[in-house]
């Protein structure tokens, strides 16, 4: 049997980018400089002379952005470095915001 007069629907998926966060260091007067290189080259995969700068740049200017994720791995970071600052006793403060 024929399906006459059969109507089709179209289905329209629009796919959009997941929104970003930028990840935030703040400075601190305890937490150390070299403590903030090695957090950024181990939790956040930044090069020695990357990681280097952006310190330099935290310790200046007061915060800094140190990444650009989906929110997931933004906050995924964020807790990694903030555990590992507990761990050794540094009052680090990393934050998350809306791109």
């Amino acid at each position: 049997m024929a399906t006459q007069g059969a109507v089709q629907e179209k289905t329209v998926i629009k796919l959009q980018e997941p929104k970003k966060y930028n990840v935030i260091m703040h400075n601190d007067d305890f937490t150390t400089m070299e403590f903030v290189v090695e957090v950024l080259v181990d939790i956040f995969h930044k090069s020695e002379a990357e990681a280097e700068t952006l310190m330099m740049t935290v310790h200046k200017g007061g915060k800094a952005i140190v990444g650009c994720y989906p929110f997931d791995i933004a906050v995924s970071k964020v807790n990694a470095a903030r555990m590992r600052a507990k761990s050794a006793g540094f009052p680090f403060k990393v934050t998350v915001e809306e791109a």
